[in-house]
This record gives structure tokens, C-alpha cells and sequence, in this order.
């Protein structure tokens, strides 16, 4: 193991040649070598806590994960379970239940990345029911979803259970918390197959296991007090009960920085939104009150860096894809000391560093769980430029066998882009996303909406 926690690819090869590991490691006829797939998602070498959940995943039957944000459940469980998947099987094999439809979506997507050869497809609230549906009339090996949207397929009998192995409740118990308790009992109840292992996933201690799980000989892989980062915690005083000044003075000092800053409610990150846009301070919002397509362009424009600010309720504080960011800012408190370790976890990721700032108002008594936090004194600051990139939408996705080399080429051909010059691009299964230079972006749609990509004629529009 190196200073860093990390585990090369030599080392964990030889991790392979312990019996029970390699044998269960290559049961898939279609796994293919783990130094391709880790190549292909661009991770040069995994982690401590992913090694071991691997092993654990294999050698348990019930297996309880606790790792902070941001340090790679996701990967840490999909590995082993794309291994054990039997490539032969047109059946459900693998049941994903999330919180949140963003991280359904996620999850789908590093599947898809890691090139395994398993139909994977995510199902979720807000989303038409045709196109689960559609999906669903060949079923997926993998399948990811809401506990919500999940229960009605089950009773719609849309999905069979009788083939699901492995059960997976990724940050289960915000599934719990977020009233999806009745949902998953029944989900639970109808696994009429023989589940063989039951993976929970938590970034917090404070869980209780529930019952109706009827888990038995559970082992618990804990690595929620290992050092990982160096968060520093400040807090910067405001005169004025609603912050705003005092917000706009932080925001201003970050520069070109990127960071969420964390309301309670949706009501509030209106309020301040609209303070924000009047003081021409560029910015994403995100929060559950929002149409689909609208928290997806929101997090889309925040990883491709569009938007450098994001203002969110808790929903951003775990789950979701969304880039290492220097900062976060506690607009309001969370009312649970779990919310704030969650929110904190957005920055400092892994061995990185960052600051969470606390928001007070001079006459404000912060709660006991607050501690070794310093008093931060921001100075006037300029405004700083725009962000540098613009996203564009384009009107076709997965669904067209569209690729991102599809559009990378036509942006270098006939947009006549330089490599430097395109941005990030996301493709989604009825659409896609690129960033490009903000000078240029209203010219490229210009010249290039309703061009043909694989003989698809596509529009092209910014995203406002």
C-alpha cells in the first residue's frame, strides 16, 4: 500500500491469487480485466477502502459500507458485482436502490462507462413512464432506481424479481430518511429469487439497520474515521440577519473558484438567486422543487464549469456527480450534525483540501457541532470575469448511437474548434451537452444547428 492509501495494479493483482477472491473475481465470462476498466474510466489505482469492499463483498453475504463522500462507493461495489453477473442471463440480476434520481442517472452512467457489456438502465420519478417501460421490455442485467418508481414497476409486474441476486441500497439510509421506508419493505417482499447478498451503503455513523432487511452475520467495513483530507472550517460574520451582503462579499473573494453554497429551503435559494443574478454574480440552482431536465442542465453546467457557483438544498450534499470544488458555503445551517459532515464532505475530497464557510449573524449562536472553527475576514473584492465556457445543447443522445467522438468531430471539423477549445461533453440518453468557449458560442449554434450527425439532423441551442 502506498503513503497515499492507493493500492497499484501489481499489488492488487496479487490480492487475485488468494482462492476464494480470484475465483469469485472471474465467474463472469464477460468481466474484463480490471486494469482495462479502471483505464477506460481514467483511475489510475484504487483506493484502500475499494479494495476491501471488494474482497468483503465476495466473501459476505450481508456487508455494511461507511465511507465518506466522495471516495468511491459507487466503483467500490460495481466491480464485484459486474463480476458475479452471468453474462448468459437475459434477466434482472442486480437491483440498485438510490435516494435520489441524480444518483440513479450517475450510476448508470459509470456502468455504461466502464464498457462491462450488461444492459444497464436507471428508472425514477419525474421521468415518462413509456420510456421505463421501453426500457424494460428487455431487461436489464442491472437496474437502478428510486424506491418509488421501483414499487410501481413491481406492482405493475413491468419487472421480475425472481432472477435479482444482489441488492444493493446505495446511501440507504437517506432512502429512509426521506420517507421511502414503506417503499423498500415492499420492494424487499417481492425479491421472490434468492438474493445471495444484500451491500448497504452510509457516509454517516448514525444508522440504524433496518429490520425488515432480516440481515444476519453483517459485516461492517468502517472507514469513516480515516484521514482523507485537510478541511478547515471559518466563519464569517455578518451584520446584516439576512446574510446577503456578507454572502456577496465571500462569493466575490473566491474568484474563479467553484463551490455550492447550502440553503434549508427552496424558497430560500430563490431568495438568494435573485440577489446573486442582480449582482451579476453567475450561478446554478439546485434543488427537488425543479423539473428534471432543470437539475440536470444545473449540474451539467457545474461540472463543465459554466457555472463555478451552485446554490442547493442538502440534495447536493451526497450522491451526485459533481466535480472536486475549493469551497463550500453553509448559507444556512443544516439542523443535524450529519447534514453538515455531508455538506463539508463536497470539499477537501479524498487528499485534497478546502474550506467550509459558516454564515452568521453577529447576533447567531452556532451549535455545539461546530468546533475549531475561525473567524474569516473577507476584504472588498473585484468582480470576477465570467467563466470562460458556455454549454450547448444537442438534440440527440444515447438512444441515436450518438458518441462523444460523433461530436467532438463535428465541433473540430465543422465548428473548427480547436482540441483546447471543447469543454466537457455529456451525452444522455435522449440528448447531450458540450462546453465551449463563451466568445464563441453563439457563432458555433450559428453554424451548426440543424447539421447532421450520423445522418441525424440535429438542433443546437445554448443553454440559458
Amino acid at each position: 500500500m502506498t503513503d497515499e492509501g492507493v493500492i497499484p495494479f501489481n499489488s492488487f493483482t496479487n490480492r487475485l491469487r488468494c482462492p476464494i477472491f480470484a475465483q469469485k473475481l472471474f465467474v463472469s465470462k464477460n468481466y474484463k480485466n480490471q486494469e482495462q476498466i479502471l483505464q477506460k474510466l481514467g483511475i489510475k489505482e484504487l483506493n484502500a477502502m475499494q479494495v476491501e469492499a471488494q474482497k468483503a463483498i465476495f466473501e459476505h453475504n450481508d456487508l455494511i459500507l461507511l465511507s465518506p463522500t466522495g471516495t468511491g462507493k459507487t466503483l467500490a461495489f460495481l466491480l464485484p458485482i459486474i463480476a458475479l453477473l452471468d453474462p448468459d442471463l437475459d434477466e434482472i440480476q442486480a437491483l440498485i436502490v438510490v435516494p435520489a434520481r441524480e444518483l440513479a442517472l450517475q450510476i448508470e452512467q459509470v456502468v455504461r462507462e466502464m464498457g462491462s457489456g450488461f444492459k444497464t438502465n436507471a428508472v425514477y420519478g419525474g421521468r415518462a413512464g413509456i420510456k421505463d417501460r421501453n426500457d424494460l421490455k428487455h431487461p436489464p442485467a442491472i437496474l437502478i432506481g428510486t424506491p418509488g418508481r421501483i414499487a410501481d414497476h413491481i406492482r405493475r409486474e413491468n419487472i421480475s424479481t425472481a432472477h435479482i441476486n444482489y441488492l444493493i441500497l446505495d446511501e440507504f439510509d437517506k432512502s429512509l430518511e426521506v420517507g421511502f421506508e414503506k417503499e423498500m419493505k415492499e420492494i424487499y417482499r417481492a425479491m421472490t429469487g434468492r438474493l445471495e447478498k444484500k451491500i448497504l451503503t452510509s457516509a454517516t455513523h448514525q444508522i440504524e439497520l433496518p429490520d425488515f432487511l432480516h440481515l444476519s452475520n453483517v459485516h461492517q467495513l468502517d472507514f469513516l474515521n480515516v484521514k482523507r483530507n485537510q478541511l478547515t472550517i471559518k466563519v464569517v460574520e455578518s451584520i446584516h440577519k439576512d446574510k446577503l451582503e456578507a454572502l456577496e462579499r465571500l462569493l466575490l473573494s473566491k474568484g474563479d473558484s467553484s463551490g455550492i453554497v447550502f440553503c434549508n429551503y427552496k424558497d430560500t435559494i430563490q431568495f438568494v438567486s435573485s440577489f446573486l443574478k442582480k449582482k451579476k454574480i453567475s450561478h446554478g440552482t439546485f434543488y427537488g422543487g425543479l423539473e428534471q431536465f432543470e437539475r440536470e442542465r444545473a449540474l451539467v453546467q457545474f461540472r463543465n464549469g459554466t457555472h463555478r457557483i451552485l446554490i442547493s438544498t442538502d440534495l447536493a450534499a451526497r450522491g451526485i456527480d459533481v466535480p472536486e470544488m475549493d469551497f463550500i458555503v453553509h448559507y444556512q445551517l443544516p439542523f443535524k450534525k450529519e447534514e453538515f459532515t455531508h455538506r463539508n464532505g463536497r470539499t477537501a475530497r479524498m487528499h485534497s483540501t478546502g474550506i467550509a464557510y459558516v454564515l452568521k449573524f453577529q447576533e447567531e449562536e452556532l451549535p455545539m457541532f461546530i468546533e475549531d472553527a475561525g473567524i474569516e475576514i473577507i476584504e472588498t473584492q473585484e468582480h470576477p470575469k465570467p467563466s470562460n465556457w458556455r454549454t450547448l445543447f444537442i438534440s440527440a443522445g444515447r438512444k441515436d448511437k450518438i458518441s462523444k467522438g460523433d461530436i467532438a468531430g463535428l465541433f473540430f471539423k465543422q465548428g473548427q474548434l480547436n482540441k483546447d477549445e471543447l469543454g466537457l461533453i455529456e451525452i444522455k440518453q435522449d440528448c447531450a451537452f458540450v462546453a465551449v468557449p463563451r466568445k464563441k458560442a453563439f457563432a458555433l449554434v450559428k453554424k451548426l444547428d440543424q447539421t447532421r450527425i450520423k445522418k441525424r439532423k440535429v438542433r443546437i441551442t445554448v443553454v440559458e
